[in-house]
């Protein structure tokens, strides 16, 4: 199986990073082929808005160091994003890259009952973590960004959320986290 994992916090120790080691350390363990990009060492620029990619290519125009992530996720069996939560949604530097994402959609993907360009059945991981520890607040970011990708066609295998983890190490002192982590790659892995 071959996993990408992208990496959108800027803090490489953080709490989401160390959920994601965790997840891709079990995921290693198992025999996944795993591919892990943290989006802050990167150059990369943001969607331009300029349709290319729906009217003279086939994929993104750009040709920066998001070019190899966004070709990993092509070929992937499973895509692994994991970010913090800044100002209510996911960081800037995952934002950067699920608006590249939009190469992925057929020119005619508003009517298209197939409007991907990319393989269906993909399976997503979504990881994220928040200081605030009300669970309620900021529920609507995971649904969202997985409705946006099941349209490539991926399906959403697992969610892992770690409320009100704020200071470093938090998340990795959150043994609840950390199993839920190890079973979700266990699962991704074994196909259950």
């Amino acid at each position: 199986m071959k996993i990408v994992c992208v990496l959108g916090s800027p803090r490489l120790k953080g709490n989401s990073a160390s959920i994601a080691s965790r997840f891709i350390e079990t995921a290693e363990g198992l025999g996944a082929d795993v591919s892990t990009f943290t989006l802050n060492r990167l150059k990369y620029r943001g969607c331009q808005a300029c349709f290319t990619c729906k009217t003279k290519l086939d994929h993104c125009v750009l040709n920066d160091d998001l070019t190899e992530v966004l070709d990993s996720v092509r070929a992937c069996d499973a895509l692994v994003m994991s970010s913090p939560v800044f100002y209510s949604d996911v960081c800037s530097q995952l934002k950067g890259f699920i608006d590249r994402t939009f190469s992925f959609l057929k020119p005619d993907y508003l009517t298209n009952p197939a409007p991907s360009r990319i393989d269906p059945g993909k399976q997503m991981v979504f990881i994220l973590t928040q200081g605030e520890p009300d669970e309620t607040k900021c529920s609507d970011i995971i649904p969202k960004y997985s409705n946006f990708f099941g349209l490539y066609g991926f399906n959403h295998h697992a969610s892992i959320r770690a409320c009100g983890v704020y200071e470093k190490g938090d998340a990795a002192k959150r043994e609840d986290i950390m199993k839920l982590a190890e079973e979700s790659a266990i699962k991704l892995v074994s196909g259950k």
